[in-house]
C-alpha cells in the first residue's frame, strides 16, 4: 500500500525539540530529529558545539562532508580558516559557540567516485530546522551573533537578507522573541572558493573585527 508523503511546507523540527532542556539534552534529542527529509541521507545530526556561556554565537549554513562524518560543526577546512580569522580579529575561538541553521548535510553525488557535493538547503528546509536554532539561542543567550553567509542570514533575518548589503555592520533585530545584535559576514567556505583568496580572507577578518569591537 502506497504511503502519502507530507507536503514540504509541513516539515518542522518543532515536535522533536524538548521543552526545558539543557544543551546536552537538546543535542541528544536532535540526533533523532525527523522534521524534514534531510536526515535520510546524512550520516548523523550535527548539533552546535562550544562554550555554553559564550558571548559570541557563530551561525553557519549546514554541516559539510567532514562535519557530517565526525558529528561536529566547523571541523573541516572552512572551520580551520574561520578559527584563524577569529583569532586574527581578536576573538578567541575557544570562547565561542558554533552552530548551523540546518543540522543535516544536504548533498548530491558526482564524479567517478560519486563524491558527496554540498547542495544548499531550501528555505523550507531551513525553516523546518529553525526550532533547534531558536532553542540554542535561548540557552546560550549570546551578546552577539556572527551570521556566516546568506543561508544563515535568511534563517535569522528573513528571505530578503543579502549578505553583501550588510556585511561588517552591527544590526539589532528581534530574533525568536529576543532582541539580538548581529554582525553578518561571508561564510568561510566562500573564502576558500574565491579567486583572490587573500583579499577575501582579509574581508572576513575585517568583518570579524567589527564583531570584536562590538563586544568591548
Amino acid at each position: 500500500m502506497a504511503t502519502t508523503k507530507a507536503p514540504e511546507d509541513a516539515y518542522t523540527a518543532a515536535p522533536f525539540v524538548p521543552r526545558h532542556a539543557d544543551l546536552n539534552a537538546l543535542r541528544e534529542a536532535a540526533a533523532g530529529c525527523r522534521g524534514c527529509p534531510l536526515h535520510r541521507d546524512a550520516t548523523q545530526t550535527v548539533f552546535g558545539a562550544g562554550d555554553t556561556g559564550a558571548r559570541v554565537m557563530l551561525v553557519g549554513e549546514q554541516p559539510g562532508d567532514q562535519e557530517d562524518r565526525r558529528g561536529r560543526p566547523f571541523v573541516g577546512p572552512a572551520g580551520k580558516l574561520l578559527d584563524r580569522a577569529l583569532a586574527e580579529a581578536g576573538i578567541d575561538p575557544g570562547e565561542t559557540y558554533v552552530t548551523n541553521a540546518v543540522k543535516h548535510f544536504k548533498f548530491t553525488r558526482s564524479g567517478p567516485g560519486k563524491r558527496r557535493i554540498h547542495k544548499a538547503p531550501s528555505l523550507r528546509e531551513t525553516a523546518a530546522c529553525g526550532p533547534w536554532l531558536a532553542a540554542e539561542l535561548m540557552l546560550v543567550e549570546p551578546e552577539l551573533i556572527v551570521v556566516l553567509g546568506a543561508t544563515a542570514g535568511k534563517a535569522l533575518l528573513g528571505s530578503s537578507f543579502r549578505v553583501t548589503e550588510v556585511r561588517g555592520t552591527v544590526l539589532e533585530e528581534e530574533i525568536h522573541g529576543r532582541r539580538e545584535r548581529l554582525v553578518p559576514t561571508v561564510h568561510p567556505s566562500s573564502v576558500l572558493r574565491a579567486d583572490d583568496r587573500e583579499s577575501a580572507y582579509q574581508g572576513l577578518v575585517s568583518d570579524l573585527k567589527v564583531a570584536g569591537r562590538a563586544l568591548v
